[in-house]
């Protein structure tokens, strides 16, 4: 596997706002995902490895970051034409099977993912109230075959975001698989 780091995008940068289409086509706006205290966007995929180990802890992570104010989204903007696995339509059997208790949207234009910086899958990244950044960074420090994912660190995070805490200093790069682009788009 060949690991891609996020960008790691300047703390304090606005939220790229957008209004993507879930995998059966219901259209959802940012603005209107936004939580009382912010919103966690993560950068995902079917196909991933990193995101497959990371898929048992995410619906869960809906839920619990829900109760605390922070709305959440995950987006794919991989080339599901030359991955398939990462199509609309397998994108809303997955969000299904695994649960998925947050919208799960398709960036196909992939103009999100290069608006955010995104480069691999996971990328992560948790907005405050104000649509400025305040967590870019990794899910926690498990990987595929190695530890149980615990969303330690996405979880300290919002819990500083929730209690109106500064943000925290220490933030490692998110890594993963890199973004699948279009032949025409990097």
């Amino acid at each position: 596997m060949a690991l891609t780091p996020s960008t790691m995008l300047p703390l304090g940068s606005r939220l790229s706002a957008f209004e993507l289409p879930d995998g059966n086509g219901a259209r959802y706006r940012s603005r209107d995902l936004m939580g009382s205290k912010g919103l966690f966007v993560i950068f995902i995929c079917n196909h991933c490895p990193y995101v497959k180990h990371i898929n048992a802890a995410l619906a869960p992570l809906g839920r619990e970051f829900g109760a605390s104010g922070v709305g959440m989204a995950a987006i794919s903007s991989n080339d599901a034409l030359s991955y398939p696995e990462d199509a609309p339509d397998r994108m809303a059997a997955q969000a299904k099977a695994l649960g998925y208790t947050f919208p799960y949207l398709y960036d196909e234009t992939q103009e999100i993912a290069r608006a955010f910086n995104a480069v691999c899958t996971p990328d992560l990244y948790l907005f405050d109230a104000t649509d400025k950044l305040v967590y870019r960074g990794q899910f926690d420090a498990s990987r595929p075959g190695q530890g149980t994912a615990d969303a330690a660190d996405i979880r300290r995070a919002v819990k500083a975001l929730a209690a109106g805490v500064p943000p925290l200093t220490e933030q490692i790069p998110s890594v993963g698989c890199s973004i699948k682009w279009l032949p025409h788009s990097r």
